[in-house]
């Protein structure tokens, strides 16, 4: 940013960012999305980009258009992940950050609520009526074992919480292990955490190294009677291979709140296996997931207009 001149700022993500955004001291020009605009198509004089995933991204174009980014300095996604945008967003693309941690709470209590729904069988044992009254011994938590396939703002958020329920936690991350991690076991590979886990939640980015990763071979190795979690992205799994798995019994159920596509095609044998508990992609969301993204992307706006660094950079050549 020029010093003295405010930026004109793209607002892709809601009512509420912009206004919070249009209150920033640096007095930002915030134009609105037009509905219905593709949101690659950037009006002049734009410097700054706020998007999000579901507005048209999927239908992008396979080339960059022409002219595509000229002018623009910073895009600030809504999203932690980015396999969401072409490939051309982040391919010589300005300055793109992310909003890598803002949504990890709300992750790490689904991921506990699918883990505790799965132990507790509170469906299973529901009464309809007397002729339901029955004894039966549910599952608990203290002394299994979680593993989580990412030790990020999720990974760390799941296993706090992991951990206060007495619950073991193993891990494996794509970065090297920077020392040691109270109360997580580290794994180097994904195999060997597979085998050893009674539940494993998924919180990998989705790149071309990561999809696919839990494939027929990999759930080959689970332990018998594997819960799998997947709050990260659907096309992680292969879910051919994971039908499979369930319905052989080497994995005993699923809760996945993505899938490949999304939603899945009617008919799709996921809604109705009993084994197979899927939401609509919604374990992000909470009352505060907004304007906890909204202060994030304030303080990066403090730095950007002081020419300092701003968080949550997206590597470009990891992806994520």
């Amino acid at each position: 940013m020029v010093a003295g001149r405010s930026p004109v700022v793209l607002n892709q993500i809601g009512a509420l960012v912009g206004e919070r955004i249009a209150a920033h001291p640096s007095r930002p020009t915030v134009l609105r999305h037009e509905d219905g605009r593709p949101p690659w198509d950037i009006p002049d004089g734009v410097e700054v980009l706020l998007t999000r995933p579901l507005i048209g991204w999927d239908a992008a174009p396979a080339a960059r258009p022409a002219g595509w980014g000229r002018g623009l300095r910073w895009i600030q996604s809504a999203s932690t992940g980015m396999d969401v945008y072409p490939p051309w967003l982040l391919d010589g693309a300005p300055l793109v950050t992310c909003a890598r941690g803002v949504s990890a709470v709300p992750i790490a209590e689904y991921a506990m609520a699918a883990v505790l729904a799965f132990e507790k069988r509170l469906d299973a044992v529901r009464l309809r009526g007397p002729e339901d009254w029955r004894r039966e011994v549910l599952g608990g938590l203290s002394g299994r074992r979680l593993g989580l396939a990412g030790f990020g703002a999720i990974g760390r958020a799941v296993a706090e919480r992991a951990r206060a329920f007495g619950m073991s936690v193993g891990a494996v991350r794509r970065s090297d292990w920077a020392g040691s991690v109270s109360g997580v076991e580290p794994f180097d590979r994904l195999e060997d955490l597979i085998a050893a886990s009674d539940h494993l939640v998924l919180a990998l980015p989705l790149t071309a190294t990561t999809r696919g990763v839990v494939g027929a071979d990999l759930l080959a190795r689970a332990k018998p009677g594997l819960h799998l979690v997947n709050v990260a992205r659907g096309a992680l799994v292969d879910q051919e291979a994971l039908l499979a798995a369930i319905e052989t019994g080497r994995i005993a159920g699923a809760t996945l709140d993505v899938t490949e596509p999304e939603p899945l095609p009617a008919g799709h044998p996921f809604y109705r296996h009993p084994a197979i508990r899927l939401t609509p992609h919604l374990s992000w969301s909470a009352p505060d997931v907004e304007p906890r993204l909204a202060e994030r992307i304030l303080a990066n706006l403090d730095a950007y207009a002081r020419g300092a660094a701003l968080r949550d950079v997206v590597n470009v050549q990891a992806g994520y």
